[in-house]
């Protein structure tokens, strides 16, 4: 039966949403700056908290509150286990590329990563394919976002599946159209504090259903017992453990939606707040909700299919069995903001790689650029056109939406681990091995999947990450560095007083002097030369 009570806080929450990006937009109009840097980076003008929940938002998506909970309630406190990894995101993803991205960005005047890719490997068949690649996984975690919201719609509220698909799709498109990257930057904070918000209500549901903390784990221990147990009765072995933390956790910091986010910031302080307060969030957020999971195995307390089958009807089911339907509605924002934040951002990354990294471009390269405003219609087009598309897929939904989200997270991974990590941090990393990294790699990762191929029980990543890598070594060695790469750019020279040239005797201190001698400006220095630790987590400055 469908309920108004419940459905009025999620369409109060996407107005308000709604607004924000209206808001922000006539805002970025009023500032200038060019439409192209505007719409798709922001003007680099994001604070730190904003930079943090912008990229919690995109990083937690529904799969996060809806399956990885589910698993949760199926295994027990080694899901959970497996999920703590996740607090580490932020600070691989801020301290390894945050200070040296922000700084080749605005040298090269870049507002994607593709641009970054193009001018460090002068290839534009690399560029293509990357943005090729990006659009294809983008799209298949969108549908999965899209699907997930609809279903925890659908069994929260008792509207149908398709209404729910209209409800936020639309939302969600008429948020990244109209605001662009600043505006979803925004509405991804609302969405952040929402998720906190449903996080907090669901707790409390679950627990008063539950006759509180103590009841729930004595229940757990009578009926489960290897739910508390780190490896679950052989449901969590080692090699499960392993390769989740590479696809969830020391992976991620290579996912173009994330490492886009470290072009967008407007000062080193910025980048510190966001480190922190970013690590202490996702982990409250990442770590309790997988952790309500387990809770929820002392309320619904038959087997998986009394639930009808799938893990990912556990959350919704426990929703609207513990809360009434005003404070349900309240709980579904949370889970729903993560759907609606991933898609936004994933939009905005997949107009810019159309626009920016491939039509733009062809359009330099032929010597007709067109006017700011055919671009800015032609960006919101995209935007539009993509979402749409997406929509359309999730109108006959798949099943099981976290396998479709790791496969995604694992796709990305190994197409630009090496490419970014290596184009960053070796010269001597060319095109040629940048391109067969990206392509085999990709290749072998989807290949594995499709066909079920695994290496002593090891998740398809880790076959993937190794051939790119392989493949990246070897290409770097037979082929040469292009002409076109900017390599005065990402690898500058070092000038000493008096005009001689010294180059420092290690890598150790290159990077040092790099960071050093590079900033944003005087007033703030990014490293303090001689503490490498301090300098790759970007924790001090002079």
């Amino acid at each position: 039966m469908a309920s108004l009570a419940s459905l009025i806080p999620l369409v109060l929450f996407l107005l308000v949403a709604l607004a924000a990006s209206i808001v922000v937009r006539r805002r970025a109009d009023a500032a200038g700056g060019g439409f192209v840097n505007s719409y798709f980076i922001g003007n680099r003008a994001l604070g730190g908290f904003v930079l943090a929940m912008t990229t919690i938002a995109t990083y937690g998506s529904v799969s996060s509150f809806v399956g990885g909970p589910g698993q949760a309630w199926q295994i027990g406190f080694g899901w959970v286990y497996m999920a703590v990894v996740q607090v580490t995101a932020l600070v691989l993803l801020y301290g390894i590329f945050g200070k040296k991205m922000a700084l080749i960005s605005r040298k090269l005047d870049a507002v994607t990563v593709v641009d970054v890719i193009r001018a460090r490997y002068g290839s534009n068949a690399l560029a293509n394919l990357s943005a090729l690649v990006i659009v294809l996984f983008f799209a298949a975690t969108m549908v999965a976002q899209f699907v997930g919201g609809a279903k925890l719609f659908e069994a929260v509220t008792g509207y149908s599946y398709l209404v729910g698909l209209a409800l936020f799709g639309v939302a969600v498109i008429l948020f990244t159209t109209i605001g662009g990257f600043r505006g979803v930057a925004v509405t991804d904070t609302l969405c952040g504090i929402m998720m906190l918000v449903g996080i907090v209500v669901l707790a409390g549901g679950i627990l008063t259903a539950g006759g509180g903390y103590e009841a729930l784990m004595t229940s757990i221990k009578e009926t489960s017992p290897e739910m508390l147990e780190p490896f679950a009765g052989g449901a969590m072995p080692p090699s499960l453990y392993f390769t989740q933390w590479l696809l969830v956790g020391v992976f991620t910091f290579v996912l173009p939606q994330s490492v886009v986010r470290t072009m967008g910031y407007k000062d080193v302080k910025s980048l510190h707040r966001a480190m922190i307060w970013g690590t202490v969030i996702i982990g409250a957020m990442m770590i309790g909700v997988t952790s309500l999971g387990v809770l929820t195995a002392g309320v619904l307390t038959e087997d998986l299919a009394a639930y009808g089958g799938s893990v990912d009807n556990i959350i919704p089911t426990v929703i609207t069995a513990s809360l009434p339907p005003a404070l349900a509605g309240i709980a579904i924002i949370g889970p729903v903001a993560a759907s609606i934040s991933t898609v936004s951002s994933l939009l905005i990354s997949s107009s810019s790689a159309i626009i920016k990294d491939v039509y733009l471009h062809w359009c330099d390269d032929r010597g007709h650029m067109p006017s700011q405003r055919s671009v800015a219609l032609s960006s919101q087009a995209v935007t539009l056109a993509v979402g749409l598309l997406v929509f359309v897929l999730s109108i006959v939904p798949p099943d099981v939406i976290w396998k479709i989200n790791m496969f995604a997270f694992g796709g990305l991974e190994t197409a630009f681990l090496f490419v970014l990590v290596c184009g960053l941090f070796w010269k001597r990393a060319n095109a040629t091995g940048a391109l067969l990294s990206l392509a085999g790699g990709t290749l072998a990762y989807c290949a594995a999947m499709a066909a079920g191929f695994k290496v002593a029980d090891l998740h398809q990543i880790v076959i993937g990450v190794a051939v790119a890598g392989v493949l990246m070594v070897v290409g770097t060695l037979a082929g040469k560095q292009k002409e076109d790469a900017r390599m005065d750019v990402f690898f500058p020279p070092h000038s000493r007083r008096g005009g001689t040239t010294r180059r420092p005797r290690t890598v150790f201190a290159r990077r040092a002097r790099f960071f050093y001698e590079w900033d944003f400006g005087a007033r703030t220095s990014l490293y303090r030369r001689g503490s490498l630790f301090n300098g790759l987590l970007g924790l001090q400055k002079l």
